[in-house]
């Protein structure tokens, strides 16, 4: 999730601004926003999913929104006026969960409503989409949601796994719940993929287990990260000495 793997793409494209919420500017591993959330609801791989859809909807719609509105929107009071729009996309999106998907729902609880005033959305309102076109930031929104969903699949893939030894991926009655600890019987929603984890470590879906585990990830890109710094570095060190010596004879 580093500027390494980000492809050269012309900075003033609307595709570059999908990517670079994905990758160069993840909201999570890379700009490290949103963590309440990301720690709360990672408890269990559908929440993660339902959670990112729910920002992903909110962002894409409110930037546009106030895209549209940026000239006409005064200055003083520019922040209000966001959590306005904002608020009426959550109210939206909530009535919508609340209405097909109860169970997520309240799995979710109080994390849907705290979408208002979540920074990636705030923060993409008041440094993109208010300076930017409604095309660039339509696309700002929906890279910076996507990478924000992928990180909490990834997470809560982990945290659900080596917590509850299950890969939860049923909503509205529809899907599967995949076990790989003990056998469970009589429930057709629980698929028994294999017995590798009978004695699950619990932690891991308990809040301790989610700040050990955002902590390992993190440090884990923040390696990688100075590794490339260090050999572009020495990369260009070299070819400073070369041109030296190149003009010594």
């Amino acid at each position: 999730m580093s500027a390494e793997n980000t492809p050269n793409i012309p900075t003033t494209t609307g595709w570059f601004e999908f990517v670079k919420g994905i990758l160069r500017e993840n909201p999570i591993f890379v700009v490290v926003l949103g963590l309440c959330p990301t720690l709360a609801v990672t408890t269990q791989t559908i929440n993660g999913i339902a959670m990112g859809v729910s920002v992903i909807f909110v962002l894409v719609c409110s930037n546009v929104i106030i895209s549209l509105l940026r000239n006409f929107i005064p200055d003083a009071v520019r922040i209000p006026s966001y959590v306005v729009v904002i608020a009426s996309f959550v109210s939206l999106i909530a009535l919508l969960m609340q209405a097909f998907t109860p169970d997520i729902n309240r799995s979710l609880g109080i994390y849907i409503p705290l979408i208002v005033v979540n920074c990636i959305i705030l923060g993409r309102a008041e440094a993109f989409a208010n300076k930017n076109t409604v095309w660039k930031s339509a696309m700002d929104g929906l890279g910076m949601g996507v990478g924000f969903t992928l990180a909490l699949l990834v997470i809560g893939l982990i945290r659900e796994i080596l917590g509850s030894a299950t890969i939860t991926l049923k909503f509205a009655g529809m899907g599967y719940i995949y076990n790989f600890g003990a056998p469970v019987l009589g429930d057709p929603s629980v698929v028994n993929v294999a017995q590798v984890l009978t004695s699950p470590a619990m932690v891991m879906i308990m809040p301790p287990g989610g700040f050990l585990l955002m902590g390992l990830m993190l440090a884990v890109i923040k390696h990688r990260k100075n590794k490339k710094e260090e050999r572009e570095k020495a990369l260009k060190k070299a070819a400073a000495a070369v041109k030296t010596a190149n003009k010594a004879a």
